[in-house]
Formats: C-alpha cells, structure tokens, sequence
C-alpha cells in the first residue's frame, strides 16, 4: 500500500484537534470532505484510528500509532521537497541553523574555506523549533540546546554552557555571587519548565505554576522584558544570557544544577558527504565562539 500523504496530513491536523471543524478549518476544507478523507485512511489502513460521538472525538490505539509514526514520515518528505529544491537554485547551498548565543563564525568560515564554490547559509532558531527545521529541511544541520526532541535526529555534543538566573535589578536574590536553584521556586518561571526541569521537580511548585500561568513570550527578548518589569524570572545558557545583556536585568550563577549542553543536530540516516564534512569541522574547530567568549569544544 502506498501511503497518502495530503491523507496523512489531515489525519495528524484532526488527531491534534480532536475536532473535525476545527481541523477542517485548519486546513481550508469542508468538514464533509475531511471527513470522507479519514473513512478512506482508515479503509486504507484497515483500522479504525479514531472514536467519534456528539460530544467527542479521541483517537484508537491505531490512530496514536499513527500519530507518532506519521509527523516524522511528513517532515521527511518535507525535507526532501526543500532539499530538491534547493539543488536546482545555483550553487550547492549547506544551510546551518544556530541557538540565541551560539556563535558559528569559525566553523561557517572554515568550511567556506575549504569549499570556496560552497554556498554556507545559516538560519536563527528557537526552543520550540530547534529540532523541527531539522527534521523538515530548512536547515540541514544545527547547533541546538539541550533538551531537545531526539527522535530523528543524530546528535554530536560540542560543549556544556553554565546556567544563570536573570531577575530584574533589586530582586532580593540579584545580589548573590550563586544561588541554588531551590531559591527560585517561589518565583514565576517565564519559560518552558520542560526547559528547566530541575525547577519543575522542586515541592509544591507544580500547583504555583498551574495558578500563575506564565504571559505568552516566544523570544528571549520579550522574556527578559518581563522580567525586567518584575513579573518573573528565567533561566538561561551563560552565553544566551551574555548576549542579550541589559542594564535592568542581573544574571546569578544556578550552582546546583547541570550545565546546559550544546550540540550539533542532523537528520538521521542522512548520507551526504558535505554534512559529515561540516560535522567532523565544527567538531574540532577550537574554541567555538560563544557570545564572545571562547568555550571548550
């Protein structure tokens, strides 16, 4: 059987819906067509993937293998599409992605050196989508921050970059040489706890955090503009925090805690000679520059 893939790209917007409306909105068609799509992928699967009645819609055991089987399958093919692409455009183009602080300099210029008719481009990424533009083609290799979702992707360690508190000037830790991270649980976290699990696992902040949901901020510029206004606190890599420095916030070393890990990120599987060639230079370039500052690789 070949695999639909506009079939499996409905199924995964309803499977993150639970709504067919919503998902038929979603993708600008008509619910009934929606509809009949998934009835054909489930025929064509011969399994039922999702439990409908007037009030809900929850997926099978078929349909949550499906879902985690299918998001890497159309990144894939998205990956190839770009890829293709890209190769009819002119030069050879190697696309890196990079972190907030991460500096790419010595090993985008080294590999221009050693590839002159090579076109290096790189790309500024995020927490939420680190992995992503991986796993779909708009970069072809990246250098991420741990955690990040692995699935997919093949992972070299490059360094570890010690963690900081930023709190707004006169917090009554702003002063402090160090802290534990024990000393933030009073405090509102203006990220992603799964960003900072240590915090996550202190007692009794689980039930803070549920009752003080943190403002929406998607950049570490807005972040720190929160916590600039006293509204909270987020924990950062040195170098992401050296980068963005800012007279109204302080930065304090979080002793207890891991550094956070620097990697370079691929697509799994993926044989192409230039990305290992990129791969094995950045690895051993000396020094990588971070926010100015030189960092063991």
């Amino acid at each position: 059987m070949d695999v639909d893939l506009r079939k499996l790209r409905y199924f995964v917007a309803v499977a993150r819906e639970l709504h067919f409306g919503r998902a038929a909105a979603e993708l600008h068609i008509a619910q009934p067509v929606l509809s009949r799509q998934i009835r054909a992928l489930e025929a064509e699967f011969g399994a039922q993937l999702f439990r409908r009645d007037r009030r809900s819609t929850e997926l099978t055991a078929a349909g949550r293998q499906l879902m985690e089987d299918a998001p890497p399958l159309l990144a894939a093919a998205e990956a190839l599409r770009r890829r293709v692409g890209r190769s009819g455009e002119g030069p050879v183009r190697l696309v890196v992605g990079f972190m907030p602080g991460v500096a790419v300099t010595a090993a985008v210029r080294a590999m221009r050196e050693r590839r002159p008719g090579l076109a290096v481009e790189v790309v500024r990424t995020s927490w939420s989508d680190q992995a992503r533009v991986v796993l779909d083609g708009r970069v072809d290799v990246s250098f991420v921050r741990l955690p990040v979702e692995r699935r997919g992707l093949a992972l070299r360690p490059l360094f570890d970059d010690p963690r900081v508190a930023a709190l707004p000037v006169g917090h009554r830790l702003a002063g402090e040489v160090s802290i534990d991270i024990a000393e933030l649980g009073r405090e509102r976290l203006l990220q992603d706890p799964d960003a900072v699990p240590e915090w996550r696992d202190l007692p009794g902040v689980a039930g803070r955090f549920a009752d003080r949901a943190r403002p929406r901020a998607d950049t570490v510029e807005e972040k720190l503009e929160y916590v600039a206004a006293g509204e909270g606190v987020v924990v950062l890599p040195r170098s992401m925090a050296d980068f963005y420095t800012r007279s109204d916030v302080v930065h304090v070393p979080v002793s207890d805690i891991a550094p956070n890990r620097v990697c370079l990120a691929w697509a799994a599987g993926r044989p192409w000679p230039l990305l290992a060639e990129f791969v094995e230079l950045a690895a051993r370039v000396g020094g990588l520059s971070v926010a100015g500052a030189k960092v063991p690789a």
